[in-house]
C-alpha cells in the first residue's frame, strides 16, 4: 500500500475512522508532535502501552498496543491465518518487579485478563483494545485491528502467561499475552468517541463482534488464510546483528561433524511443534534418506493419534542455500500419513520453494530466521543462552531397533 492515496494524511488523523491494514502519515517536524497515534486518539505519544485514563486507577476506557517489530527478544507476532496475536508486556529488564513499570503495562494486562474471564458485567470494564505497527518510512504506521484478550482455544492458564526472562545472569518475568483480532474491518469515529465517554458497550455504534464477546465471551477472529507464501532469501534470513551471531554460533558448535546438527534440528522442531512425541535421529549409515522420524500427537490427551514425520536438517552457512537435490531426497521418503520437515541455518532457493509450495508437497520449511526466533520465543535471546542451550543437547544416535548407538 505505497500509494499515497492509500495513506490518510496527518492533517485529517483527528477524525479518521481505523480501518483495518489503513495506513496512518506521521508529522515531518521533527518532534515528538510527528507521532500519528496522539493524533488519532488521545493515549499519549510514546511507549508500546498507551490508553485514556489510568491503569493504576482502574479508569482506563480505551488501550493501543503498539508495536515496532524491531524489539527482538521479545518478538510481538500477529498470526493472520489464526487472528491471534502473541504480545509481551512492559517489563523488559532485570530491576523491576512484574507489575512495577513506568507505564503500568502490566498492571492493565494482570486486571484486563482476569476481568476477561469474569462475568459480564467484568467483561464490560476491559476497555477495547486497539493494535497499531509502525510502517515506514517516516513516523508512519498501520491499524491492525480490534483486539478482545484471550482466544477461544486459550484458558485462563494460557492467556496471559508471566514467563522468566536473564540477561546477564539476573533473572526477571515479564508477561506473554494472547489476544484475538476481531472480525472488524472499521472502527468507526462515532463509536472511538463513545468509547472515550465511557460507553464502550451500550453505544448504537458498538461492533457487534466486541459486544458478543462483552455479552458471552464469544470470539469472532479475523482471519485471512494465507496464499501461496514463497519467501525470498532476506525474508528467510535473521534481519538483525543478534540473529546473524546465534546462527553463526550454531554452526560453529558443529563445525567438523556437522552430522550432528541432526540432534539440534530436532530440538528446534520441539520447540516450533510442541506436540511432537517421539523423535529418533537416524544412524547416518541406515537414515534410509531421513536424517530423523517422529509422531506427531493429535486429539484428545485421552485418545491421541500419531502422524508420522520425516526430518531433514543441515547446517550450512548463510551462503550456501538448500537446493532441488536435498530436499527432493525427503519428498522421495514421504508416505502416505507422512508429513515433512526441512530444518537449514540458511535458507531455501526460490527454485525449492516454488516447486514445493506450487506441488503442494507437505513439507516445514525451517530456514535460519525460524531457528532464531524459535529460540527467542523460549528464552534464548544471545549467544551465550544459545551455547548454554546447545550444550544440553545430547548426540546419541537411535537404532532402528531403538538401542542407544554411540
Amino acid at each position: 500500500m505505497d500509494d499515497k492515496s492509500q495513506v490518510v494524511p496527518f492533517v485529517d488523523l483527528p477524525t479518521a475512522a481505523l480501518v483495518v491494514d489503513q495506513l496512518y502519515e506521521g508529522g515531518t517536524a521533527g518532534t515528538l508532535a510527528d507521532d500519528p497515534l496522539a493524533r488519532l486518539l488521545p493515549v499519549g505519544n510514546q511507549g508500546g502501552f498507551r490508553y485514556a485514563g489510568s491503569p493504576r486507577k482502574g479508569t482506563v476506557r480505551l488501550s493501543v498496543l503498539y508495536t515496532t517489530g524491531a524489539v527482538a527478544d521479545w518478538p510481538d507476532t500477529l498470526d493472520p491465518s489464526t487472528g491471534v496475536f502473541t504480545y509481551y508486556g512492559d517489563n523488559r529488564k532485570p530491576g523491576r518487579d512484574l507489575h512495577d513499570t513506568q507505564r503500568s503495562g502490566n498492571l492493565l494486562l494482570r486486571d484486563v485478563f482476569e476481568h476477561a474471564h469474569g462475568s459480564v458485567e467484568e467483561r464490560r470494564t476491559v476497555p477495547p483494545f486497539l493494535l497499531f505497527e509502525t510502517a515506514p518510512p517516516g513516523r508512519r504506521i498501520m491499524f491492525r485491528g480490534l483486539l478482545a484478550p484471550g482466544a477461544a482455544t486459550l484458558t485462563s492458564d494460557d492467556d496471559l502467561v508471566a514467563i522468566w526472562r536473564n540477561t546477564r545472569g539476573h533473572r526477571f518475568q515479564n508477561y506473554r499475552a494472547h489476544f484475538t483480532v476481531l472480525d472488524v474491518a472499521t472502527v468507526t469515529r462515532t463509536w472511538l468517541t463513545d468509547i472515550l465517554a465511557g460507553h464502550a458497550t451500550d453505544s448504537e455504534h458498538c461492533p457487534p463482534a466486541w459486544t458478543a464477546w462483552v455479552d458471552g465471551r464469544a470470539y469472532s477472529p479475523l482471519i485471512a488464510p494465507s496464499t501461496t507464501i514463497i519467501r525470498t532469501k532476506a525474508e528467510q534470513q535473521p534481519p538483525d546483528p543478534t540473529g546473524v551471531a546465534i546462527l553463526a554460533a550454531i554452526r560453529e558448535h558443529y563445525r567438523g561433524h556437522e552430522h550432528d546438527f541432526e540432534f539440534c534440528a530436532v530440538e528446534l522442531w520441539r520447540l516450533i511443534a510442541p506436540a511432537t512425541g517421539r523423535c529418533d535421529v537416524t544412524p547416518p549409515s541406515r537414515d534410509g534418506g531421513r536424517d530423523a522420524i517422529g509422531d506427531y500427537i493429535l486429539g484428545p490427551l485421552s485418545d491421541p493419534i500419531a502422524i508420522d514425520f520425516a526430518l531433514e536438517a543441515k547446517c550450512y552457512t548463510d551462503t550456501n542455500s538448500v537446493g532441488v537435490r536435498d530436499v527432493a531426497r525427503l519428498i522421495s521418503r514421504l508416505r502416505h500419513r507422512h508429513f515433512g520437515v526441512f530444518i537449514t541455518t540458511s535458507h531455501f532457493n526460490q527454485q525449492v520453494y516454488t516447486e514445493v509450495r506450487t506441488d503442494r508437497h507437505p513439507i516445514a520449511l525451517v530456514s535460519g530466521r525460524d531457528i532464531v526466533n524459535a529460540l527467542r520465543a523460549h528464552g534464548y535471546a544471545d549467544v551465550n543462552a544459545v551455547n548454554a542451550w546447545l550444550g544440553k543437547i545430547p548426540n546419541v544416535h537411535v537404532s532402528a531397533k531403538g538401542a542407544p548407538n554411540p
